[in-house]
């Protein structure tokens, strides 16, 4: 008869709960956290395959470390769900990423065990190395600061800026590297784990230790030339082991890498290497989607895979029959047939190939089209660099990650003028990813560079329209903006043409008040201006399509006949269209009420479209009361 083992997940609340256990209970709760995983994003969608990898190195990090008082600095956050299950958030885990409630990310606002905002890759050596160096100048020489680093994140420009900082500030920073892809160095062997057991031992570096300090005690060296020292240790090291890597060449002590889902070994090798002094880096191999084999077969699918059968793993797919086409595909489509007909248009993205659809001009023109990882910066300057010689990029970013480039946007793209086309995907609300993946920014700082022509299609047809006109006109640096999700139309294949630039439309006439709309959130405002005509109210509507340069003739017709103006923008209103319908109305003399509709001056939470529309005033219920109301 089986033993039937008790539960154990269910009796820890915190990390002090879990440090009760003993070492050999520690691959039941790994057991069980998986599966706690596996039954709850079945129903609840989130980020699966990246969590399920961690979970081991989650345990390992709160039973060795004294979490919240030690710092657990999490890069991305796709990886920390086990961390909130077991940091007081299991009972309320069924509410990630839901309206009101958990974050999908850390966030310090959620928990005190979240030490710092995730969202936004390559930040966490950055910002836990800021914390170890605070510690050190506090005199809080017992707190331990660890961070917590993908193999992709790593790639980022910024966590080499960290890796580089770390090596010449006095700190005791523990840098994690969780590796599930990427070979950074050779496979986890018999020989590796005998050098780490050899160099991560007590032993071994209370001897380093003693050997330096009589080194200095009898003035053979000095302290200036530990740098010295420990690049002479590692270049022994690496003559023994027969590799090297980047970060001992950075003088950052260097473990592994061992095996990230034996969880007794990682505890061992933490308890080994934490009191350490000096920046060091523990390498861990683990398996993106571990313990479920759908997801450990095909990573990339399973990354967020929404609802899903555990049992068999069948994912519950809504079908797009008679569905209008995402944005994505009709820019990943389109691409395509503008590649075939102009041999000049190049397509680059930061990481996000099958996000932006780009993976079907990956799979025509593979010579063509450029993954550069995540290193949005570099994605800028290297389509600078394409377009200097005489090639189109289409560089397809993010909204809220083209924030990281925005340097090299003026520096490398605007001054020279070059013909850049920034498809700027996942603008405006983006729902269920919350604050630090809203698209909300984009308009208002992008609109004040010289050199820019700003557009956002109200629907898949001016979509294919502005991508085309991108491409045929030598514009200089063109940016166009549009949401994540579904467009309006059906059949939404159509024959592109070439727009003027600067140029609106206005969609119908009226006589009490203009409506200027831009993006696809003029759809809502179409469908309240047929409520609002319903009650009695006329109004007419304008899509703008250019934010930069924007329509003066239609805005000096708007100026000259109404005197109620209503704006409408899926962005920020504090510098985006409402702001520069204000200032053209200022500057020429109009004096009409304007009432602006857009994302408030405030982050916003997370939650479902509707809901976060509805949040900020944004639905249509609410463009239809505005229109109605008496002001």
């Amino acid at each position: 008869m089986a033993i039937i083992k008790e539960q154990l997940l269910s009796t820890i609340y915190n990390p002090d709960d879990l440090r009760k256990l003993s070492p050999e209970q520690l691959p039941q709760i790994c057991t069980e956290l998986r599966q706690f995983l596996i039954d709850e994003l079945s129903c609840n969608p989130g980020h699966f395959a990246s969590s399920l990898g961690t979970v081991e190195l989650t345990v390992a990090l709160h039973y060795v470390f004294k979490t919240p008082y030690d710092r657990i600095v999490w890069d991305v956050g796709h990886q920390a769900y086990s961390h909130k299950i077991l940091t007081e958030r299991r009972d309320k885990f069924f509410t990630n990423r839901k309206f009101k409630g958990l974050s999908g990310f850390p966030s310090p606002f959620e928990s005190k065990y979240d030490t710092f905002t995730a969202g936004h890759a390559s930040n966490s050596i950055s910002a836990a190395l800021g914390m170890s160096v605070a510690a050190n100048l506090k005199g809080e020489n017992d707190r331990k600061v660890i961070a917590v680093i993908g193999d992709a994140a790593i790639s980022g420009g910024l966590a080499f800026e960290g890796l580089n900082n770390a090596s010449i500030n006095p700190n005791n920073l523990l840098i994690i590297l969780n590796d599930n892809d990427m070979a950074i160095d050779h496979n986890v062997g018999a020989l590796n784990q005998y050098l780490v057991n050899i160099t991560t031992s007590p032993s071994y570096n209370k001897l380093r230790y003693d050997i330096y300090r009589t080194l200095v005690r009898l003035k053979l060296i000095s302290a200036e030339h530990r740098g010295a020292i420990l690049r002479f240790n590692n270049s022994i090291k690496a003559l023994i082991s027969k590799h090297q890597n980047i970060f001992e060449g950075l003088n950052i002590r260097y473990f592994g890498p061992i095996d990230g889902h034996d969880v007794n070994y990682i505890i061992r090798v933490l308890n080994d290497i934490k009191e350490m002094s000096g920046p060091k880096l523990l390498h861990l191999k683990t398996i993106k989607g571990k313990g479920y084999a759908p997801a450990e077969k095909a990573a990339t699918v399973w990354h967020a895979p929404g609802k899903f059968n555990k049992i068999t793993g069948e994912r519950f797919i809504v079908k797009d029959n008679n569905l209008p086409p995402l944005f994505q595909e009709v820019f990943g489509r389109t691409l395509v047939e503008l590649a075939r007909e102009n041999k000049k248009i190049v397509g680059i993205t930061p990481a996000m190939p099958t996000g932006c659809s780009m993976t079907y001009m990956m799979s025509e023109f593979p010579d063509r089209t450029f993954d550069v990882g995540i290193a949005e910066e570099h994605a800028v300057t290297f389509s600078g660099g394409l377009a200097k010689e005489g090639l189109i990029p289409f560089c397809n970013i993010y909204s809220t990650f083209m924030q990281r480039a925005f340097d090299e946007i003026i520096h490398d793209v605007a001054i020279q003028n070059l013909h850049v086309v920034f498809c700027l995907d996942r603008a405006g609300l983006v729902g269920e990813d919350g604050v630090t993946h809203h698209g909300a920014f984009d308009l208002s700082y992008l609109r004040c560079i010289p050199n820019m022509t700003i557009a956002s299609p109200m629907n898949e047809h001016y979509l294919r329209h502005l991508m085309y006109t991108a491409q045929a006109k030598e514009t200089g640096v063109f940016a166009i903006r549009y949401p994540r999700g579904r467009g309006s139309l059906v059949n939404w294949h159509c024959t592109p043409m070439i727009l003027e630039i600067g140029k609106g439309r206005k969609l119908s006439d009226g006589e009490d008040i203009a409506l200027i709309s831009i993006g696809p959130i003029g759809v809502s405002a179409q469908k309240a201006i047929i409520r609002a005509r319903q009650q009695g109210v006329s109004v007419a509507h304008y899509d703008m399509i250019f934010l930069k340069p924007i329509d003066e003739e239609l805005l000096h017709e708007i100026g000259k006949k109404y005197s109620r103006i209503v704006t409408v923008e899926d962005g920020s209103i504090k510098g985006g269209l409402g702001m520069a319908v204000i200032e053209f109305m200022a500057d020429n003399g109009y004096v009409p009420r304007i009432k602006r509709i857009g994302i408030p001056d405030q982050f916003i939470e997370h939650g479902t479209i509707p809901e976060l529309y509805k949040l900020c005033g944004m639905d249509e219920d609410n463009i239809v009361s505005l229109l109605t109301s008496v002001w």
